[in-house]
């Protein structure tokens, strides 16, 4: 657990490094076309991607929370759900997570936040009408572990890192088709323009694709550990299972499901589209393994 949670630290830190990367060549190019030199650009880059960076390590579970619609709930207003959460987190050694629903009738759920410490969970209505107390408690626990080993921090993190760099990507392909992307006041023979347009291209094209891959590259394996560790701290690895079935079998799409908070579910939010069929390309970039392969391993833990 520790090595794991080791892990997620020193990735978020790699995974701010290489988005910072990106972000400050996307704002170079920027520089350069309005006239800044070189270095200047750089500079003007780097100082954005830091302060990027730190608005999106304190902000960006509020901007998952409200992007899924979800609402804070009081004790008062779900006292069952409530307990079953902070006997969980009692037994985890760590914080009463504040909880959060989404008015969806698909089943599912996710954890968000930055540490333990500023750390929720989030249940749709469909997930709480659907599971019986047992299978509750399983689809908690599951998200408990997330938020104990820092998954939590890692994929809220990517969410907006990501989002910047699809963003910023697809303003410089529109500007470069529409010609505003040139080589700056700076450049008089056009050699300088050329070459800006040709990287500005390739950043715009390669540049969402490599944040897409990053992301779902980090570890899908995750949601493996997440489960063992929920079957681990409930003793009722089935219970689990049966849950991950009750999700899979009714096969709904969310109503505020989208690619970019995708991977933070305890499955996809797209339902049955992205579980049925898949293809080699569906799987390399699925944000979820296979949940009849998590089903069956969770089954055969309570064996």
């Amino acid at each position: 657990m520790y090595a794991q949670i080791a892990s997620n630290k020193r990735k978020t830190w790699v995974l701010v490094t290489l988005f910072s990367a990106i972000i400050i060549a996307i704002i170079t190019i920027f520089g350069i076309n309005s006239g800044l030199t070189l270095e200047g650009s750089l500079i003007l880059g780097a100082i954005i991607s830091i302060i990027y960076c730190t608005i999106s390590y304190f902000v960006a579970d509020k901007v998952v929370l409200a992007s899924t619609g979800a609402v804070e709930l009081s004790k008062d207003q779900a006292y069952d759900v409530w307990n079953i959460v902070e006997n969980l987190s009692i037994a985890s050694g760590i914080p009463m997570p504040k909880i959060y629903l989404i008015d969806d009738p698909a089943p599912n759920a996710y954890a968000t936040g930055r540490d333990p410490k500023h750390a929720s969970i989030t249940f749709t209505t469909g997930l709480l009408s659907s599971l019986n107390k047992l299978e509750l408690e399983a689809v908690a626990a599951h998200e408990m572990s997330h938020i104990k080993n820092y998954d939590i921090r890692l994929m809220t993190i990517v969410v907006v890192l990501v989002g910047l760099i699809v963003l910023m990507s697809d303003v410089m392909i529109r500007l470069t088709f529409h010609g505003k992307i040139r080589g700056g006041k700076n450049d008089k023979n056009g050699n300088l323009g050329l070459i800006i347009i040709v990287v500005a291209i390739v950043l715009a094209i390669l540049s969402p694709i490599i944040a897409q891959v990053i992301k779902l590259a980090i570890s899908r394996t995750r949601e493996y550990l997440a489960d063992s560790s929920a079957a681990l701290l409930t003793r009722h690895p089935d219970a689990l299972a049966n849950a991950l079935e009750k999700i899979r079998d009714n096969g709904a799409v969310m109503k505020s499901a989208n690619h970019a908070t995708a991977h933070l579910f305890i499955s996809s939010p797209f339902g049955a589209i992205t579980e049925k069929s898949k293809g080699w390309y569906q799987k390399l970039f699925s944000t979820h393994p296979p949940i009849n392969d998590r089903i069956e391993k969770l089954h055969t833990m309570g064996r």
